[in-house]
């Protein structure tokens, strides 16, 4: 038996009650593995990038949350409690 997951492959933080699972290389393009994230990271990564982009990405959490984009994001949702949510836009 495996063990659960204990941190989001994006922001890296302890996870809490509620994960989701992510494909890091986008189903539509081929990518059938998965990754545990916070459901707040898991919107911000649709909300902020599309399915060509993620793709571009090769599946590198690293290289993701050194994006410009998420820079902002990760630096605020940094001292948030695991379970915490909010809004994405």
């Amino acid at each position: 038996m495996s063990a659960l997951p204990s941190e989001c492959w994006l922001c890296r933080r302890p996870l809490g009650r509620k994960v989701e699972w992510h494909h890091p290389k986008p189903k539509s393009r081929g990518g059938r593995d998965t990754v545990p994230v916070h459901p707040i990271c898991h919107r911000t990564i649709h909300a902020s990038f599309t399915n060509a982009e993620l793709a571009r990405f090769e599946a590198d959490g690293v290289a993701l949350a050194a994006h410009p984009k998420l820079e902002r994001f990760l630096s605020w949702i940094a001292r948030k409690p695991p379970d915490f949510h909010a809004p994405t836009r």
